[in-house]
């Protein structure tokens, strides 16, 4: 009697299951674990197709709503006759919730028992912000709105990451994040196409009751994603240290690891930001009749690079390992800097930006990734996810600062320069001190 005990059994002083992997008649179940640290990583069972599929259709649905929030809104507040200084302000106020929201954002999904409930909740909120924008936008709603969208986008994020890695477990994390980041750069642009014509043929309100709306098949889709499909993938094991509380925070200013990566990431975005914002400037003074076309392609060459690649980046990322992967990602940067530096051609201009798309095509993989194999057994992914999106915030908000002193100052081949060389240091620090976190395959 006792060799047909139920196999599925509950750690004390934790939340994990262990549960048998899905055997056909007279099999033996294999159970599902985590490894210990630095052993090999048991092979998870594969998901359901249609929850594989429910999880694409969320990332697409979601990029497409999160498109509305990008350049549209300067569009629609020129339109409402708002001041230069009032956008900025309305701006600013969502980058510093989005920035400060982070970490939050993240522990609020650590906690919660369901991440598919988290990530409903945080897409109904934004798609609310976008209505609260179209149907009540005097001044006070509309920083309210900015605040609420980027409050539940530091929700969002993780728990779409930790949906995705706990569906697959981590043996295939790589592969299931690289669908999720090619899904999410063909919402995006589709999304903006869709917008656009809408904003044309319509009106610029519509943009936005148009995303609201997209929060209803998005939240379809996650329907076929069923609870015992994920894992609690971000929750302690049995014997882990708790880390609830400060402990949580100590268990982050002592990864070695973790903040190897913040610092790498803090460079590549301190030298990224302000790329396109120079190139956006350099292609109105020499081809100021098409400009705005150029720019649109600037922007629409990765997203068509990251959806074409970022599958690919998963499987290599469980085959070649995460550092090789990264140092190429990093790698893309400074060369990037380098050809816009010495390029004067506006349509050569326009193809630089493939090494964006490389660029964006690994960290869109490597990022949740890497945090996810240096937090296992911690119960602190999602913290630390959103540790690592603060970092990397800061470096983005110096670096338009950084390359507008240095474009004012010395011209915008030396801007262009100074970038790459900040790009070329953290190309070193991934080559000289972040360390390999990939664990072998059992």
């Amino acid at each position: 009697m006792m060799a047909n005990r139920p196999l599925e059994r509950r750690a004390i002083g934790t939340r994990d299951t262990v549960r048998p992997e899905p055997r056909g008649r007279g099999s033996r179940p294999a159970l599902r674990r985590d490894a210990s640290v630095g052993g090999p990583i048991p092979e998870a069972p594969a998901p359901s197709k249609s929850s594989g599929r429910g999880l694409d259709a969320f990332t697409f649905f979601i990029a497409n709503l999160q498109t509305g929030f990008g350049p549209f809104l300067a569009v629609y507040f020129t339109q409402q006759k708002w001041t230069q200084s009032d956008i900025g302000l309305a701006l600013t106020v969502g980058g510093l919730v989005s920035l400060l929201g982070q970490v939050p954002g993240g522990a609020f999904v650590d906690a919660s028992r369901s991440k598919r409930f988290a990530a409903a909740f945080s897409a109904i909120f934004v798609g609310a912000s976008a209505v609260m924008l179209a149907a009540f936008p005097s001044y006070l709603v509309v920083l309210l709105a900015m605040a609420i969208h980027s409050a539940a986008s530091c929700v969002l994020t993780p728990a779409i990451a930790a949906i995705g890695i706990g569906m697959v477990g981590h043996a295939r994390a790589g592969t299931r994040l690289g669908r999720n980041a090619s899904f999410s750069a063909i919402g995006n642009a589709l999304g903006a196409a869709s917008m656009g014509a809408i904003g044309y043929y319509l009106t610029n309100d519509a943009v936005f009751y148009f995303a609201g709306a997209l929060v209803v098949p998005a939240l379809f889709a996650l329907s076929f994603i069923p609870a015992r499909a994920v894992t609690e993938v971000s929750q302690p094991e049995a014997g882990a240290e708790d880390t609830e509380g400060s402990g949580s925070v100590k268990a982050l200013l002592t990864n070695r690891a973790l903040l190897c990566f913040a610092a790498c990431m803090v460079l590549f975005f301190l030298a990224n930001a302000a790329m396109m914002p120079l190139v956006g400037s350099v292609l109105t003074l020499r081809a100021s009749e098409t400009a705005t076309a150029l720019v649109a392609a600037c922007i629409m060459v990765p997203q068509a690079v990251l959806a074409l690649t970022a599958p690919l980046a998963g499987r290599l990322a469980q085959s070649w390992g995460r550092k090789p992967l990264l140092l190429i990602g990093f790698a893309a940067l400074p060369i990037r800097g380098l050809l816009f530096a010495y390029v004067d051609n506006p349509y050569w201009l326009v193809a630089i930006q493939v090494f964006d798309g490389v660029s964006a095509s690994v960290l869109g993989v490597m990022v949740p990734l890497i945090v996810s194999d240096v937090t296992r057994k911690t119960g602190r992914f999602n913290l630390a996810l959103g540790a690592v999106g603060t970092a990397m915030g800061l470096g983005a908000a110096l670096s338009t600062s950084l390359g507008g002193y240095m474009a004012d100052s010395l011209g915008s081949h030396t801007a262009f320069l100074g970038l790459a060389i900040v790009g070329a240091l953290g190309t070193v620090l991934v080559a000289l001190v972040m360390p390999e976190t990939r664990r072998p395959a059992a």
